[in-house]
Parts: structure tokens; sequence; C-alpha cells
């Protein structure tokens, strides 16, 4: 009997086995290239915290530096921001260089100087839109006077004529 107590009994349903242990790769992604674009954002905003003189003085500082599409955004993005005539075709014209460039240092800027050369065509759209309202602003109120001026010569000409008699009474048949 003893031996019997040794052995237990087989269960009637066997579990399965437990699966394998699974192996996990880690894939570790390349180390990501040197961010162009965050710099560029930041020192766009900077530049809108400055003055007119010195988006000037930045833009002349930039014009002694190498050509690089680098600099090449700086200068559209300052153009961008300053109200002289012509400013922002130039900007459009300097971020449409770099969005067009076959350059290496050019790759990560592309999608940022599309991005802002499509803002630049937009603000020149309003611009010239502008324009033409206040063309036609100016020439409503040059209108408006001389309609005036005409009013006034009809109201002089009433006060000169003779007053009319005031009707008599009618007769009724």
């Amino acid at each position: 009997l003893a031996a019997c107590t040794l052995n237990s009994p087989l269960p009637a349903d066997p579990a399965p086995p437990p699966p394998p242990p699974t192996v996990v790769h880690i894939v570790t992604p390349p180390p990501a290239p040197p961010d162009e674009v965050g710099p560029l954002l930041s020192y766009h905003q900077s530049l809108r915290r400055m003055s007119q003189g010195e988006l000037v003085k930045e833009l002349s500082g930039l014009g002694l530096q190498q050509r690089s599409p680098r600099v090449a955004m700086q200068m559209g993005m300052a153009l961008m921001l300053t109200r002289g005539g012509g400013d922002l075709a130039r900007a459009q014209t300097l971020l449409d260089s770099v969005a067009g460039s076959a350059e290496v240092e050019a790759a990560p800027l592309r999608p940022l100087a599309q991005l802002l050369s499509a803002n630049c065509a937009e603000m020149r759209r309003w611009s010239e839109h502008a324009d033409k309202l206040a063309t036609q602003q100016k020439d409503s109120q040059r209108r408006i006077d001389q309609l005036n001026e005409m009013l006034e010569g009809l109201k002089a000409i009433e006060r000169t004529l003779p007053a009319r008699p005031a009707p008599g009474p009618q007769v009724t048949k």
C-alpha cells in the first residue's frame, strides 16, 4: 500500500505545457539628426520682438555672413517682418531658393521654407488687396466730395431763385 501512496494519480486532462518565452528584440532607432528647425523657430520668435531698427541691423549683419540655406532662411524671416516695399517679394525669393535647393544642408529646412514661402505669398496677396481697397476708398471719397460740391451749388442756385407766390384758395366748381 505504501507504494500506491507515493505515486499520485495522473490527472484526466493534462494541462498544456507553458508557451516558450518570447524573445523581445529591442531595436534602437538611429540617432536623430540634429534639429535644424527648432533653433530657426526660436530665432523667428526673437525677430518678432525686435523693432524695425533692430530688424534692419539684423539684416545687415546677415548680409555679411557667407550664403547658406540657414542664412537665407534667417534673412527671409527677417524680411517678412520688415515693412519695406518689396521686402515680402525678396523674402519669398530667398525662401523659395531654400525650398528648391539640392544642397544637403537645405534638406531639413525645406518644409519650413515652403511653409514660410506660402505665408509670404498670402501676405503679398492681402497687401495688394488692401492697397486696391485703399485706392477704391480714395476714389469713392473724391466722388462723394464732387457730389457734395454739386449739391451745394444746386442749393445756392435754389436760394437765388425768387420766392414762389403762395397758392391762392382753390375754386371748386
